[in-house]
């Protein structure tokens, strides 16, 4: 088990910096003699990640999950529908302490933050603030929905100036469930949800043969 963990979180680790480029194909044998690893919780690690959709078989060998236009617009109305009534439910339902608790958190992750935490700290705070609703179906879907997102979301946060915009955002989000606002807590996260879709949506647009030319897969589906 310590093993599987351990390989998991290594290929996790470098599938999400896109240390190993999305498109790219990755064997069993070949990532035995790189991570020194044996077979059986190697695989297991593999399969864990496919469940999480950042790898895919391709025949007998494997494949790091393309970048899905269709996907990432999917789960962006996911989050919007979750994170919108998750909110009024952690209005209702956070403690104080707790609001208090997340506050910290997201001063101490201030804005200043170089890209790789920034994308941390967003997702930490997406999860944290979808806990308070005190139902775990919801942080369940929305750190689902972040992992499935983590290698685009990078784009979307890579100047100093969309980092202060989603940390400003969600400095404004948490003062409106302090004040029990429910509707304004609400509008809010769609508004961000919406916003963060839009500017990656930019960043992958004009960045899409920058992307290719360094390897990476993205493909177009249609949501469904």
């Amino acid at each position: 088990m310590a093993e599987q963990s351990h390989v998991y979180e290594r290929l996790r680790s470098g599938i999400l910096d896109l240390e190993r480029v999305p498109g790219s194909r990755i064997t069993e044998r070949g990532l035995e003699a790189e991570l020194g690893a044996s077979r059986t919780p190697l695989r297991a690690a593999l399969m864990r990640l496919e469940a999480e959709g950042l790898v895919r078989r391709d025949g007998r060998a494997w494949e790091v999950s393309p970048i899905d236009l269709g996907e990432i617009a999917g789960l962006s109305e996911l989050r919007d529908a979750v994170e919108s009534a998750g909110v009024r439910l952690s209005v209702a339902r956070a403690s104080d302490a707790a609001l208090g608790a997340l506050r910290d958190a997201l001063g101490a992750a201030g804005p200043e933050r170089p890209n790789e935490e920034a994308v941390g700290a967003g997702a930490d705070f997406h999860v944290r603030l979808a806990e308070l609703s005190g139902n775990h179906f919801f942080a369940d879907t929305v750190a689902s929905a972040m992992t499935r997102l983590a290698r685009t979301r990078w784009l979307e946060v890579r100047t100093p100036e969309a980092r202060r915009t989603a940390w400003e955002e969600h400095r404004t989000i948490v003062d409106q469930v302090a004040a029990r606002d429910a509707d304004a807590a609400a509008e809010s996260i769609h508004r961000h949800i919406v916003g963060t879709h839009e500017r990656l949506q930019a960043a992958l647009d004009a960045d899409a043969r920058l992307l290719r030319a360094r390897g990476l897969a993205i493909v177009a589906t249609a949501a469904r």
